[in-house]
């Protein structure tokens, strides 16, 4: 059961802004990638790091090496929206809420959340690097070239090597600077630029982790050391 206190801050709360990473999508099935057994760490049978895979270079100067490792390790289209997903999404309909999430997977679409900022992009948004034609993913998944054109198609992702889309930032800025509740759930909150939205909260706002490791953000947060499909499961909307 949730303590009352933590119910409380999220009924309580004029906006909420929900900073979501790869423990949100491990529970549908989506491997993580920095934890024993996640993408990054789990890559030692491959001839270079996973990072490498997910760069810029590595389209550019190995199309096909990338669209091997794109279709081997990051692609789930059958996985579904878990609690997690379902009910931060209910928050966006029900509450002034957004979801700001480091995913790729495109789980939050399928939960229809309706304020929703994509930080590092969608595998789902497919594009030819020749054309500039965006495409369905289906395609992709059957084929790295394009049909109309022959060029090579890519997801629309930040790869390392890449800058993020600036409105991904003053989007997620916006959000926190204006909200009295921050939920982080299921990253590590090390990896930035995401990490660093945290600064931009107000003076007075709440925030609440909920992660299986501790994290030590150097400020005062409510830290809930739990399952976040159970934590999620009890949470009411109101």
């Amino acid at each position: 059961m949730i303590e009352s206190t933590v119910q409380q801050l999220f009924d309580n709360a004029k906006k909420i802004t929900f900073l979501t990473g790869a423990g949100v999508s491990t529970p549908s099935g989506i491997p993580d990638y920095r934890s024993k057994n996640g993408l990054y760490t789990n890559n030692h049978h491959a001839a270079k790091p996973a990072e490498y895979y997910l760069s810029i270079d590595c389209l550019n100067q190995e199309p096909e090496v990338f669209y091997d490792f794109m279709m081997n390790n990051m692609y789930y289209p059958d996985a579904k929206p878990n609690v997690i997903h379902q009910k931060q999404a209910k928050f966006t309909k029900q509450r002034d809420a957004m979801v700001i999430t480091q995913n790729i997977d495109g789980l939050y679409q399928k939960a229809d959340t309706k304020r929703l900022v994509e930080f590092h992009g969608t595998l789902f948004d497919v594009y030819c690097l020749k054309c500039g034609e965006h495409v369905d993913y289906r395609e992709y998944l059957d084929n790295m070239h394009h049909q109309n054109c022959g060029g090579i198609l890519r997801p629309n992702i930040v790869l390392y090597g890449e800058g993020l889309a600036g409105e991904n930032i003053s989007r997620s800025i916006a959000a926190i600077s204006t909200s009295d509740l921050i939920v982080i759930v299921g990253t590590s909150m090390k990896v930035y630029p995401f990490a660093g939205l945290i600064d931009y909260r107000i003076k007075n706002a709440n925030v609440v982790v909920v992660n299986q490791e501790v994290l030590d953000l150097g400020f005062k947060t409510t830290m809930l050391k739990t399952d976040a499909t159970a934590f999620f499961n009890d949470l009411q909307v109101n």
